[in-house]
């Protein structure tokens, strides 16, 4: 008998490949973290392989004079301005996004290759010098505060860095073309037939831009706001460079505990955190789509 393809056997062997590659990069490095956020700070940094959840709790609570532990917001407000601070770069990245991608797929197919490449060009610079670069246009005598100034709408400005603002600008700006292409992707799947049909059937632009174009490209925007949003939680040097080292995010909180603070056990512990909210947030939006799925096959 000759052996299938179909073989039980033969897809755990043609699967081991991928099995092994998921447990070296993925699941011992998650292991490992794992294992440190549970461990006690050494005496010098590091950590020391004494299990405690001191760390998860130093999140929440700080030991005060007396011994008793007492609650500290300070790392909360840190994770409550990582999110609010991602969901608003997601927003604006689709606002954005959705009329720049439906430009580029009304042009022509060697139009339409050129948009694209322009799109995907940020890519090729590293993001060090794409970041500094908005160091030139928002800092002190910047681009923007001398075009002001040339234009006599202002005589002098304070400088845009070092704030929430830059960092948003940087994270939009670093982020955007992630949004862009899946849902130029969708718009490219769409079937104009039904546009029309909904033109004749005396459908305003409005209606038929809420009732039949994002129905339709609603994976596309999904499946950008997850390619925003996640790298958004984790985004080290927009905060760093753009917001100064002053606003923290909890990207380069995880690597002020790794570095100067040479806390390993708490920096693992925001890492398990920023994880879980990654997880969650993926999780609600699969169960999500699956429910939408489900509803537009009932009716």
């Amino acid at each position: 008998m000759k052996p299938s393809i179909k073989n039980p056997n033969w897809n755990v062997l043609g699967l081991l490949p991928a099995h092994v590659i998921m447990l070296l990069t993925l699941i011992i490095p998650i292991g490992i973290i794992v294992v440190v956020s549970f461990s006690t700070r050494g005496p010098y940094g590091g950590f020391e392989y004494v299990f405690t959840s001191a760390p998860y709790k130093q999140l929440l609570f700080n030991q005060g004079w007396t011994g008793e532990l007492e609650f500290n917001p300070q790392y909360l407000i840190v994770v409550a301005r990582t999110l609010v601070l991602s969901a608003v770069t997601t927003s604006i990245c689709l606002l954005l996004s959705f009329p720049v991608a439906y430009f580029i797929a009304l042009q022509r197919p060697t139009v339409k290759v050129l948009l694209i490449y322009l799109v995907t060009l940020p890519f090729w610079v590293s993001m060090i010098v794409r970041v500094y670069s908005w160091i030139i246009i928002l800092g002190k005598d910047g681009v923007i505060e001398k075009t002001l100034r040339g234009l006599g709408l202002v005589d002098q400005m304070d400088s845009l860095l070092f704030g929430n603002t830059a960092m948003l600008v940087g994270l939009v700006y670093s982020y955007i073309p992630l949004m862009i292409l899946p849902i130029f992707a969708s718009i490219e799947k769409l079937d104009h037939a039904l546009i029309e049909a909904s033109h004749d059937l005396y459908g305003n632009r409005l209606t038929t831009l809420r009732r039949v174009i994002l129905p339709l490209i609603r994976p596309g925007m999904i499946a950008g706001a997850i390619l925003v949003f996640v790298p958004s939680l984790g985004a080290v040097l927009e905060p760093t460079l753009l917001g100064g080292g002053k606003t923290m995010m909890m990207g380069n909180l995880i690597q002020l505990q790794f570095g100067g603070a040479r806390n390993w056990p708490l920096g693992a512990a925001i890492a398990i955190v920023l994880m879980a909210a990654v997880m969650v947030f993926l999780v609600f939006q699969g169960l999500r789509s699956i429910r939408t799925e489900g509803l537009e096959r009932a009716s």
